[in-house]
């Protein structure tokens, strides 16, 4: 992945902002998550939730840990349509929600990118009933 984070203008957002999906917020082994994390987002990173804000590797980590401990374990984050981006900023549309089954929650992540790496990420989550 590497090749990919090296230069802004080169990024592959689908990757990076699949791979957020993919390996921190499906990930339910905190451990695993952390290095994800550790991989994806800068160190002085900030995840922006509806109602919380998490800054750093271990803050961002606890936030998850705390919202997946909130879900079923069989519900998995998963892209609605590839990732978009330039100039630093990806825009991800995702579903939430059994691992082959509807969405429970549908929603937006919006990333700032800096050196490759996460910086900040906002979480949209969408109104019931809209997509």
């Amino acid at each position: 992945m590497s090749e990919l984070i090296n230069a802004s203008a080169g990024m592959d957002y689908d990757v990076l902002m699949r791979a957020n999906l993919n390996d921190v917020f499906s990930e339910r082994d905190a451990v695993k998550r952390l290095l994800a994390i550790e991989r994806l987002y800068a160190d002085d990173a900030v995840l922006n939730e509806p109602h919380a804000s998490a800054t750093g590797h271990t803050q961002i980590n606890q936030a998850v840990s705390a919202l997946l401990s909130q879900l079923p374990q069989d519900v998995v984050f998963s892209a609605r349509s590839p990732a978009l981006g330039h100039n630093g900023i990806g825009v991800l549309k995702w579903r939430s929600g059994p691992r082959g089954g509807p969405a429970a929650v549908n929603g937006m992540d919006v990333a700032h990118f800096q050196g490759g790496r996460i910086h900040s990420l906002f979480v949209f989550i969408d109104l019931p009933g809209k997509d």
